[in-house]
């Protein structure tokens, strides 16, 4: 039983001794850490504010830049501001030649900073760039880290809102390229230049939503920009979206349609109820009045023609004509029913006239002759005898002007007896 306290108790011993060897090991190596960064960075060592040798230490090439980047999210495309917001993970990497140290027999991998100012820094800019802000929750989304070999790689996370210029004509049936740009802002070409990272340069999240768009593809370009003070690397991302139809035939197009088909109901209602037809004319115009103004509200105020533009233009053109068709029938009709009514009166005054006139000249006759011995045959007849009659309708044509064909009339006179077969 004594042996093997004994043995338990050197076995305890080891254990200990060799935990604190590795925590000794630990220390040692993180403070080897600290000693390379201060031998590589220490004051008077290292300047921050010159730029890197170019390829293979050339001093007179340009630094090379690599940059990558990968897409978190796009919030929004605004298409009244012509812009949309986009969160990304930013990444610049190159070589410094200064910055190389010993990597303790491949045990020390690369060194991490997290102040952007401890090296020197490329200065690109985003030129499309409305609004920007970095992340600082719960510490800021930011890291150098600093390889064996002088590779440099800086990665940030950055919420950015930039300009897109859209061209709207075949809203809501178009398609948009936004672009995003990065230059340089006061390095030329001869001194910084911007490359994409070969293989993947930028990655999209793979469950990116959105609400009125999809992202059907996006392609990376260079776009280097000429200037008075020389020529400045330039990139750009382009990122095509295509615009979603389903939601404006829902609260668009479906309730067009039903508008145009409501102010068509006026035609099947009878044709005394005038009231009802005017009011279901004026409604359907203003609501559609309404509903043209309401698109033309989320839009820009564009010096073209839009799609939508023809679409609401059509429709409203339909509930007005048929408001005004009902007007013009309706006005037609009743001035036809007036005329005739008046043609109708003048024949039968005429023919007053007339009978009144025969009926005089018979009396008068009568009158003369009423002392003659023999019967005399009256020379004007009854007013009801058909010989009177007879010569009554043939003076009434005689009265009547002669009539010249013309077609515009003769459709005219057809148009009141079709104007009250519509209503």
């Amino acid at each position: 039983m004594g042996s093997g306290h004994y043995i338990w108790a050197i076995f305890f011993f080891a254990s200990l001794c060799s935990a604190s060897l590795a925590n000794n090991a630990k220390i040692n190596f993180r403070e080897k850490e600290k000693k390379v960064l201060d031998q590589i960075l220490g004051a008077g060592k290292y300047d921050a504010r010159i730029r890197p040798s170019g390829i293979n230490g050339t001093e007179n090439a340009p630094t090379l830049v690599y940059v990558n980047m990968f897409l978190r999210s796009i919030s929004k495309i605004d298409d009244y501001k012509m812009e949309y917001s986009v969160q990304l993970t930013f990444r610049e990497q190159w070589t410094d030649e200064r910055l190389k140290f010993d990597d303790i027999q491949g045990r020390l991998k690369y060194l991490t900073l997290t102040e952007a100012n401890r090296v020197w820094m490329p200065d690109l800019f985003f030129s499309n760039e409305k609004e920007g802000h970095f992340h600082n929750i719960i510490m800021p989304n930011v890291y150098i880290r600093i390889f064996p070999n002088g590779s440099v790689l800086y990665s940030i996370r950055i919420s950015l809102t930039l300009a897109c210029p859209m061209n709207l004509k075949l809203y809501p049936l178009d398609r948009q390229i936004c672009s995003l740009r990065m230059a340089s802002y006061g390095w030329t070409t001869n001194d910084l230049v911007f490359l994409w990272k070969e293989g993947d340069p930028v990655q999209v999240v793979k469950n990116l939503h959105l609400p009125r768009f999809t992202l059907e593809k996006f392609l990376t370009d260079y776009c280097n920009s000429k200037t008075n003070t020389g020529e400045y690397s330039c990139l750009k991302v382009d990122l095509l979206f295509k615009r979603e139809f389903s939601y404006y035939l829902i609260q668009i197009y479906i309730p067009c349609c039903m508008l145009v088909i409501v102010s068509w109901v006026s035609f099947w209602l009878d044709q005394g109820a005038v009231p009802a037809r005017v009011s279901l004319g004026v409604t359907t115009l203003l609501t559609m009045a309404t509903q043209t103004s309401g698109i033309n509200a989320s839009l820009p105020p564009v010096s073209y023609t839009k799609a939508i533009d023809v679409w609401t233009g059509v429709c409203l053109t339909f509930v007005f004509g048929a408001l005004l068709e009902f007007a013009l029938v309706n006005y037609a009709s009743r001035s036809g029913l007036n005329k005739a009514n008046i043609h109708k009166e003048n024949l039968k005054k005429k023919r007053r006239d007339l009978e009144q006139a025969s009926l005089d000249a018979a009396s008068d006759l009568l009158d003369t002759d009423s002392n003659a011995t023999f019967a005399m045959k009256p020379l004007v007849r009854h007013p009801g005898d058909p010989m009177a009659l007879e010569k009554l309708r043939q003076c009434e044509v005689h009265m009547q002007p002669p009539k010249r064909p013309n077609c515009c009339k003769t459709w005219l006179s057809k148009f009141p007896t079709r104007a009250r077969l519509l209503l």
